[in-house]
């Protein structure tokens, strides 16, 4: 992360071990890993609201976008071509319904033996 190596460590910890002392130390590391672990929390709240900002800043300009090209539509197409969307103008036009054929009814098949058949699965109907 600083790039800081297995030399440079060793250094580090001898160099704590004779400022603090070997009974202060454990001490010493705990609180320094409370206040990193601060500075992370702070920093991830910085880094999710500057996201959050970005974001609404990108939808923003996705919707002037998509505003400017709805009126450049609306004024390329005659009002008089537009329809409002209902149940009459979404339904089929009578002429096409008359044209499909009916639906036809299954019909059973005959039993060689003229007795009723008995299901497949063992029980009694």
């Amino acid at each position: 992360m600083f790039g800081i190596d297995a030399p440079e460590l060793l250094v580090i910890v001898v160099v704590a071990v004779l400022v603090i002392g070997p009974k202060d130390l454990p001490l010493a590391l705990r609180t320094a890993g409370r206040w990193i672990g601060k500075m992370r929390r702070v920093s991830n709240h910085f880094r999710t609201g500057l996201d959050a900002m970005i974001r609404e800043a990108e939808m923003e300009e996705m919707e002037r976008k998509w505003k400017e090209q709805n009126e450049a539509i609306m004024k390329a197409t005659p009002a008089d071509q537009m329809q409002p969307i209902n149940a009459e103008t979404m339904a089929p036009p009578a002429s096409a319904e008359a044209r499909l054929p009916a639906p036809e009814k299954p019909s059973e098949p005959p039993t060689a033996s003229g007795e009723p058949e008995l299901p497949l699965d063992g029980r009694s109907a």
